[in-house]
């Protein structure tokens, strides 16, 4: 197969496929859901006020213009439907997999990157999934967050939360084993009905 220009980055002065092309690449071999996440992964772009900044190793219209300009391609209506799922600002796979299973549920879309406030507008919690109508946070909680440090930090969390009227739900590995993303879900339902979303079904 043929590579253009608009295929081909560079690491170090060594040739490489683009970021854009390589996803275009994974579309062949990677399960449908896991190539939502690497588009996720690859475009997402984030700017807070602590901890560390994420850039993006491509743009959402970069894995665009791939999908368009190889029709014919293995994996290309794969790589398609991922792209209509595709959101800038997911941190982890879990993360974009809860998204994903909300999305079956039929839940309301979510907000990446959305910052809960004070009503002094001081900027209190960075939740991985934001319902600002109905003031519920979602927070998926992977291995880094049994640290006693981190620990001590999502219970600063949790309380700023609670005390500024949010719902909170956190969602941690040992209940995706145990129930898997739709059963974990259910509880994000349950959470959005109390908040005030009324359910279609």
């Amino acid at each position: 197969m043929i590579l253009t220009s608009a295929d081909i980055g560079s690491v170090n002065g060594i040739p490489v496929t683009s970021a854009a092309r390589t996803w275009l690449d994974l579309a062949a071999v990677l399960p449908f859901e896991d190539l939502v996440a690497a588009a996720d992964h690859f475009i997402c772009s984030q700017t807070r006020s602590f901890g560390h900044n994420r850039i993006p190793l491509c743009s959402l219209e970069d894995l665009r213009s791939q999908v368009e300009r190889h029709v014919g391609t293995r994996g290309i209506r794969k790589a398609r439907e991922a792209l209509e799922l595709a959101r800038v600002g997911a941190d982890s796979v879990p993360e974009t997999k809860v998204r994903l299973a909300m999305g079956r549920a039929l839940l309301p879309e979510p907000i990446l990157s959305y910052v809960v406030c004070d009503l002094s507008g001081r900027e209190l919690v960075w939740p991985d999934l934001a319902f600002p109508a109905f003031k519920v946070v979602i927070n998926y909680d992977g291995g880094h967050h049994l640290s006693a440090a981190q620990k001590e930090s999502d219970i600063r969390r949790e309380a700023l939360l609670a005390a500024n009227g949010w719902i909170s739900i956190v969602i941690t590995a040992e209940q995706v084993r145990e129930r898997g993303y739709d059963g974990v879900v259910r509880r994000i339902k349950e959470a959005l009905i109390r908040g005030g979303w009324a359910s279609r079904g």
